[in-house]
């Protein structure tokens, strides 16, 4: 009872200060002109949204780590490494979002930092977060636990590690095409990882973990209040990276990398969409999807955006109660 308590509080916490974040940064968006330049080539349904508040990814970014804050100050969490870490990385990648969103204002186009730009500055914050992961007890070890096997990995391990968080944190910056999608499906994986968390007692730290796990869902249900449709905001590359790189820290420290692939199972189609389709066109010059990633094929196809967004929510949900099954119970 005590740790659904702290998980009631924390969700309460954060999304009490995400509504008050939000009646303070979207003014503030608007007033300075920060909106979102949106791309001819997404449909004339996304036009309209042309000039939507954007960077509004510190309306859950802001009031999750000051309520991680308020609770250290209080006495009821303290900072280990496993917390320094995860606070780390998503402060890290929503400040590479938050200059990618930046140069794309600048620009008034969609053209933010170059691809290796990002890529060199996304492995460059792997390489920390890995040797932080190492020096702290962490073993190169892949393991698969309803099988009772750990798969020795060695330096291939850091790879692996780079792999997940530069691959999570795109795929949840590709899934951001629909008003609330990425926030809600984020605010489902996380639910799922903050009871993962709870329950690798293991693991130094695993409450303060759960405790940011809850505070980050209740700050993106706030942030849905904003962003579901008709949108008033967008969450942007800094809320999307940000959200992805804390979502495969979490499944690192806890050893649970093979569930965020199917806590995040929405988060890969997207990707995979978009991948088969970029070698569809290249390669054999035809599609395999009307449009990529998948939601606007299912745009394309005549589906209004609330029922694929809700669609794309209920198998996130589906999903995610899988993966508590197989990362608690087996």
């Amino acid at each position: 009872m005590l740790i659904l308590a702290k998980a009631t509080l924390a969700m309460m916490l954060g999304f009490g200060l995400s509504i008050i974040a939000g009646l303070i940064i979207i003014p503030l968006l608007r007033k300075y002109k920060i909106g979102q330049n949106v791309s001819h080539t997404v449909g004339e349904r996304h036009i309209a949204k042309q000039g939507t508040p954007t960077m509004g990814g510190l309306i859950f970014i802001i009031p999750t780590i000051l309520a991680i804050l308020f609770l250290y100050l209080k006495g009821s969490i303290v900072f280990s490494h496993n917390l320094l870490v995860l606070v780390m990385v998503f402060i890290s990648y929503a400040i590479l979002g938050g200059v990618d969103d930046y140069l794309k204002l600048k620009k008034k186009n969609n053209d933010g930092l170059s691809i290796s730009t990002k890529f060199i500055l996304q492995m460059v914050i792997a390489l920390v977060f890995f040797y932080i992961f190492m020096k702290n007890g962490g073993e190169p070890t892949l393991a698969i636990s309803f099988l009772h096997l750990e798969i020795p990995m060695g330096w291939a391990y850091g790879l692996f590690i780079l792999f997940m968080l530069v691959g999570s944190s795109n795929a949840v910056n590709i899934t951001d095409g629909l008003d609330g999608l990425a926030g809600g499906l984020s605010a489902i994986a996380f639910i799922a990882f903050g009871i993962i968390a709870w329950n690798t007692t293991w693991m130094e730290g695993y409450q303060e973990v759960g405790v940011f796990s809850f505070c980050l869902v209740g700050s993106l249900l706030g942030f849905l209040v904003f962003n579901t449709h008709p949108a008033k905001v967008f969450m942007g590359d800094l809320g999307a990276l940000s959200l992805g790189g804390a979502l495969a820290t979490i499944a690192i420290i806890t050893r649970h990398e093979i569930s965020l692939a199917l806590i995040g199972g929405i988060f890969v189609a997207e990707t995979l969409s978009s991948l088969i389709q970029i070698i569809a066109i290249r390669k054999f010059h035809r599609k395999v999807f009307l449009r990529a990633p998948l939601h606007h094929h299912f745009e394309v196809l005549g589906w209004l955006e609330t029922d694929i967004v809700k669609m794309f929510w209920t198998i996130g949900l589906l999903l995610a109660m899988a993966a508590i099954t197989y990362g608690v119970w087996l």
